[in-house]
């Protein structure tokens, strides 16, 4: 399996930030008056774009979410970086496989896509960066996948993503893209538990 390009979803697999978008959405619902989230909520905002969230919440175009919405847009994502932590060995599994492929960033963040890129350093690593802003519909639509195959000059055929979400999953399938799942709630066949499995799982692929 030679690939020129590894797609990377953010939220699950370069980091775990589950806590940090938990306590996020819950500054957002705390400043419009909303109780905190719950666990399905929590499960919600982990792998959900902001927008997806609140219509989840709150329903589509009603008075609430905009409010939520607006709140989200004005509110400084930058406390809650420190509550992300990088996957073990995250800078030199990205420089390993930069050798012989092109590599991306496509997460249902918005603003916050190419913050997290700039706070930890990743613009060294990837090629592109590619957020809720930059494309029409988030995932599970396949805009974002093939926005980075169109921007980087390969063919979905030729390229994985690894998500560790069944929105990611939705997405490949939709873009005709190779998937590689990251834990179980990804519900991909094919999968690894940790990103530094990655490396490995790519030689197995290659000889097979």
């Amino acid at each position: 399996m030679e690939l020129d390009l590894i797609i990377f979803d953010c939220d699950g697999v370069l980091f775990d930030s589950r806590p940090a978008n938990v306590a996020f959405h819950n500054a957002v619902l705390e400043a419009i008056g909303q109780p905190r989230l719950d666990a399905p909520g929590e499960d919600l905002a982990h792998f959900l774009a902001a927008g997806q969230l609140y219509d989840r919440l709150f329903g589509i175009d009603t008075p609430l979410r905009r409010l939520a919405g607006s709140t989200a847009r004005a509110m400084d994502y930058g406390p809650f970086y420190e509550f992300m932590q990088p996957a073990e060995g995250l800078f030199e599994i990205l420089e390993q496989l930069g050798r012989d492929s092109k590599l991306a960033m496509a997460s249902n963040r918005s603003r916050t896509a190419q913050g997290v890129a700039d706070r930890f350093g990743l613009g060294p690593y990837l090629d592109l960066v590619v957020g809720t802003n930059d494309v029409e519909r988030p995932k599970p639509a396949p805009d974002m996948l093939e926005l980075c195959v169109a921007r980087l000059g390969t063919t979905a055929q030729r390229s994985l993503f690894v998500g560790d979400a069944e929105t990611d999953r939705q997405a490949a399938e939709a873009a005709g893209m190779p998937f590689l799942g990251v834990g179980e709630q990804s519900g991909a066949a094919q999968r690894i538990e940790q990103l530094h499995e990655l490396p490995r799982q790519l030689d197995r692929s290659r000889s097979d």
